[in-house]
């Protein structure tokens, strides 16, 4: 029995869960949205709240917690520098979980992972380009 047993193992060893979610959760950043299951969804949507919390915080103590977790120096200055600044006057909930069907091969329910506030919220460039032309 699980009971009371926070998290899902996701048919994986830990290590192997653990990568996968660094994986996904760096995707998120880089990207601004990323396609996967649900399951995995929900679990990359815990960590991404927390880093992005952390980031928001903006110190140098914040800053290497978050490359310990986050794949690649580029994804933690974009974490810091572009996604934490626009949530700074949010209190939580910075993605969103959009249920998009499932999955030819093996019908597995697919979601869609993104930040809030604007398609590819991830994207401060485009969106400063988009508002300079209008």
């Amino acid at each position: 029995m699980r009971h009371r047993k926070s998290g899902r193992k996701l048919g994986r060893d830990t290590a192997h869960r653990k990568a996968m979610l660094r994986n996904l959760v760096t995707s998120l950043i880089e990207h601004g949205r990323v396609q996967t299951t649900d399951a995995k969804a929900k679990e990359a949507r815990r960590v991404a709240e927390k880093l992005i919390t952390l980031a928001r915080q903006g110190t140098l103590h914040a800053r290497r917690q978050a490359l310990a977790y986050v794949r690649g120096r580029d994804a933690v200055a974009r974490l810091f520098e572009v996604v934490a600044p626009r949530y700074q006057d949010r209190p939580g909930g910075y993605t969103r979980i959009v249920k998009l069907g499932y999955r030819r091969g093996d019908n597995a329910p697919v979601s869609l992972l993104e930040l809030v506030d604007g398609p590819y919220a991830g994207d401060g460039e485009q969106e400063a380009e988009a508002a300079t032309s209008e």
